[in-house]
């Protein structure tokens, strides 16, 4: 790469964020981190800020910026607040690629002031497309500025489509299955936030851990693969493949199928959506194949995990649906997350905010907000409900 590219990371103290850094770290000569963000970890942030010396950064909760101005002035690092600033700076005009990494629907507004500046983003945020998918991508195309995929199951079909011009017949995402995939479903109410936090293959941020525990995270894959490659949901299937190396899976039609195979370390689609269309050397594990012995692909239990069938239903519905139902997750999440409630409860919350959300066939940007704020104060009253049932019981 001839000119160094520079890289926006929003959530740069996050999972994905900090793996990002390490692409940066070991490209010096490809990349530049020029601007950083965090929501809440301060200490993290102004520590990659003096390592990388981005031009600014921003601290999202307002009540940090003293805390990161005064350890970054030394160092002629800009420093910003608030939600408004991180949309400000992803569209920021020194900025040459904006990779959002940010947590949940808060990364929707930043996604799109980069697209509507002509600034490429590199999407690690797939409740972005979930909630806003139709917005996302016509706000895309009308700018015209890629969007390019960095959870590894869409950069995998990402790259098996690269010099495509064959028709595709359909989609498979794979999926690790998660820690539960051999518990028995009638021990799933008592498993806690710590067992669902070890998952098998992947080191991740605690909610898309959590979301693949229930398998909610390969739902919302299926949604973003919809809106990315245009493919309606009966020809995108989840396969589930415990060994994590075949990453997704392309089949066109003349009954040829392509896949991607890695090791699974996210510094690889990361990597290749911040290099995009060049490929550059990765210091990650090669597989062994001779060692790897047999890959196996297993359908997902869809009874046991409801939380899939709960995606493909939004999906079908259109609309607002899938911004209900990526809101009424985040907020059950987050509940079970902080122990108050079960690790079932989250898909019957999730269903019944569907169940009882106003459909809008066509929201806009405002309704889509309302629905994501009518539907996280409405878990928050559930949730009070099922606690309470919960005391009642025990007591």
């Amino acid at each position: 790469m001839t000119n160094k590219k520079r890289v926006a990371i929003l959530g740069s103290t996050g999972s994905i964020g900090r793996q990002a850094l390490a692409v940066v770290g070991q490209h010096p000569e490809a990349f530049t981190a020029e601007a950083l963000t965090a929501q809440d970890n301060a200490a993290l942030l102004i520590e990659q800020a003096i390592a990388f010396r981005p031009n600014v950064v921003v601290i999202g909760n307002e009540a940090k910026y003293g805390e990161v101005a005064d350890a970054l002035q030394p160092y002629d690092v800009k420093v910003f607040a608030g939600a408004e600033a991180i949309g400000e700076v992803a569209a920021w005009s020194t900025v040459d690629v904006t990779l959002s990494a940010l947590v949940g629907f808060a990364g929707l507004h930043p996604t799109l002031c980069a697209l509507r500046a002509n600034k490429p983003v590199a999407l690690a945020n797939k409740e972005t497309l979930v909630a806003a998918g139709a917005l996302v991508i016509e706000t895309a195309m009308m700018h015209r500025t890629p969007l390019l995929p960095v959870d590894s199951e869409h950069s995998a079909i990402f790259q098996c489509l690269a010099g495509e011009q064959g028709e595709v017949e359909k989609l498979y995402l794979t999926a690790s299955g998660g820690p539960f995939l051999h518990t028995p479903a009638a021990q799933l109410a008592t498993v806690t936030k710590h067992e669902a936090l070890r998952h098998p293959k992947w080191t991740m941020g605690a909610k898309i851990t959590i979301d693949s525990a229930t398998m909610m995270n390969k739902g919302l894959e299926v949604i973003e693969a919809h809106w990315l490659f245009g493919l309606p949901a009966d020809r995108i299937e989840v396969l589930v493949h415990p060994h994590s190396i075949v990453h997704s899976m392309v089949q066109f039609t003349d009954g040829a199928v392509k896949a991607q195979l890695g090791v699974a370390d996210m510094r690889l689609p990361i990597q290749y959506a911040l290099s995009y269309p060049q490929r550059l050397p990765l210091d990650v594990a090669r597989i062994d194949f001779a060692q790897a012995g047999t890959l196996t692909f297993l359908p997902p239990d869809r009874s046991k995990f409801p939380c899939l069938e709960l995606a493909y239903e939004a999906l079908r519905q259109g609309g607002n649906m899938p911004c209900a139902m990526n809101a009424a997750n985040e907020a059950a999440v987050e509940a079970f997350l902080h122990d108050r409630i079960g690790f079932t409860d989250i898909p019957r919350l999730v269903e019944k905010a569907m169940q009882q959300t106003p459909f809008i066939a066509t929201p806009t940007l405002a309704d889509l907000q309302e629905t994501d704020k009518r539907i996280r104060k409405k878990i928050e009253i559930d949730e009070k409900t099922i606690l309470t049932t919960k005391l009642t019981i025990n007591n």
